[in-house]
């Protein structure tokens, strides 16, 4: 085996007690990207997702163990697609106990947290030999061309980092894969190599929402994308950091701003294959899939065909202010997208257009999600409490825009700086207070640490995101209009959710008042 693409594990942690049955479990979409582009040039690959496989440390160190390939590769990326760094616990853990056991194995790291953070990463994390600088794709293919991969023959590959004893060296930087190569290069997903237990793709799940919070509708589930990056440069975001294309020790996203995208005929044949495995749930998980109309209607067109009974479960994202078309909502819906995810952020104009960096016209959110809810899509609405400006006025001024929407999806997370964003690197210089491990990153684990505001503290933003996720989900508005479309099970399954309480380091709480102890 040339190359084994390992998930970590790292849902318990992450999400706590929301990870045994809530949290969703997504098909690891660089792992699979990076399989089938290596299988394509003729490397023997495979794909060891922990995750899906709930595995132990142990257990996914004895399989690796018997599979012994030449290097272990993994592959860390969030479910969120900007937020990695918070699956870097369990690659952690698992990439030092396979050092201790068998120094021999040659360990790679490919993902948005080494990306921000290359020098960081490799210093602190001694287990792993290799860095990918960026999404890895020309620096695997030249590296595993290699008979052996001793630090004389890995300095000759760009793209990479090296651990040469106490050294880190950083070699020439490596392109990321062109618009012109992108059916060529990034050539599919290696679906076949995920693991299941009774048919293709069983072990992974949809959010509760996006399968109509009905648990039957959340396996057999798959997450794909047509395009990578995002054009716009918002400060919170660190998505396009997959695009860095330097050394530079601290990345920031801003700076790798771009989109590239595959075609039509190419991403189609990739959704035929999921349909054929019976995958009905899907994640179209592109940061800006509504955006570039000369992209998505004509696959909008291709998956109608393919909808002509309408059981397809899709979901994509979309920003607020280039969706408002009802003719391609039509579209949309007609393709078997029946939910959008719209990044609202802030019901203070103010507060949005600040943080919402390139091209941004604002819009009458209320009109626009009007639009989408005629049109027989639901929205997924996205919130963010303790942005730059935010005090206590505006994130209730946003949670009553939430209410009035009355959408039924949602989901807020206290404002992160996460590495690989401008805010990150804006907290370093104002020596601001960041978490002192992987999971404070998290925004669902007792360790998050989220940033303040000149006006609250950490502490205070996250216990009101946490009693506004309360007061939401238990809204009678809410509930009421959620088992008329989807029924008394749905409204039953969401009651239950929120008996689960997330548990803060920041603040302790009980199950009833949310006070300090």
């Amino acid at each position: 085996m040339d190359v084994i693409f390992v998930n970590p594990n790292s849902l318990s942690k992450n999400y706590q007690n929301l990870a045994n049955k809530y949290a969703s479990i997504e098909t690891p979409t660089w792992s699979l990207l990076l399989a089938e582009s290596c299988r394509k040039k003729g490397f023997k690959v495979g794909i060891l997702d922990c995750n899906a496989e709930n595995l132990s440390i142990k257990n996914a160190y004895l399989k690796l163990e018997e599979l012994k390939p030449k290097l272990i590769c993994f592959v860390v990326y969030g479910q969120n697609v900007n937020a990695g760094t918070t699956n870097m616990v369990g690659a952690s853990d698992l990439s030092n106990y396979i050092k201790k056991k068998n120094k021999n194995f040659k360990i790679g790291i490919i993902g948005s947290h080494i990306q921000a953070l290359p020098k960081e990463t490799m210093e602190k994390e001694k287990s792993f030999d290799i860095g990918f600088i960026n999404e890895g794709v020309y620096a695997l293919h030249n590296l595993l061309c290699l008979k052996q991969l001793d630090f004389e023959n890995l300095v000759s590959i760009k793209g990479i980092i090296i651990r040469n004893n106490d050294k880190i060296i950083f070699n020439l930087p490596e392109s990321i894969v062109p618009q012109n190569r992108m059916d060529i290069d990034l050539p599919g997903y290696a679906w076949d190599l995920l693991p299941y237990k009774f048919k293709p793709l069983d072990l992974y799940r949809a959010p509760m929402w996006h399968a109509e919070y009905r648990n039957e509708f959340r396996s057999p589930y798959a997450a794909i994308q047509t395009s990578l990056g995002c054009q716009f440069k918002c400060s919170f975001c660190m998505i396009n950091i997959i695009n860095k294309n330097d050394n530079d020790d601290i990345g920031v996203s801003s700076n790798y701003s771009g989109m590239r995208f595959w075609s039509t005929d190419f991403i189609i044949k990739e959704f035929k294959k999921l349909f054929k495995l019976g995958v009905k749930t899907i994640k179209i998980t592109d940061e800006m899939f509504l955006l570039n109309k000369k992209y998505y209607l004509p696959l909008c067109e291709a998956l109608s065909k393919e909808n002509k009974d309408d059981k397809l479960k899709m979901w994509a994202y979309s920003r607020i202010d280039t969706i408002s078309n009802k003719n391609i909502l039509k579209k949309v819906r007609k393709a078997g997208i029946k939910w959008l995810a719209l990044g609202i952020e802030s019901g203070d104009k103010k507060v949005r257009l600040e943080v919402t960096k390139g091209k941004f016209e604002d819009v009458d959110v209320e009109n626009v999600v009007k639009q989408i809810h005629e049109s027989d899509i639901e929205v997924m609405a996205n919130y963010i409490y303790g942005l730059p400006g935010d005090t206590k006025k505006t994130i209730e001024k946003t949670f009553q825009l939430s209410l009035k929407l009355n959408t039924l999806g949602w989901n807020t997370y206290a404002a992160m700086a996460l590495p690989g964003s401008l805010l990150y690197k804006q907290a370093l210089e104002n020596e601001t207070l960041l978490p002192n491990n992987y999971e404070g990153y998290s925004f669902h684990s007792y360790e998050t640490l989220p940033l303040p505001t000149k006006n609250l503290t950490a502490s205070e933003i996250l216990k009101l995101r946490d009693e506004k996720f309360l007061e939401y989900h238990q809204n009678k508005d809410f509930l009421i209009k959620i088992e008329k479309k989807f029924g008394a099970n749905a409204k039953n399954n969401i009651i239950d959710m929120t008996k689960i309480r997330l548990k803060r380091r920041l603040y302790e709480f009980d199950n009833i008042s949310y006070n300090k102890k």
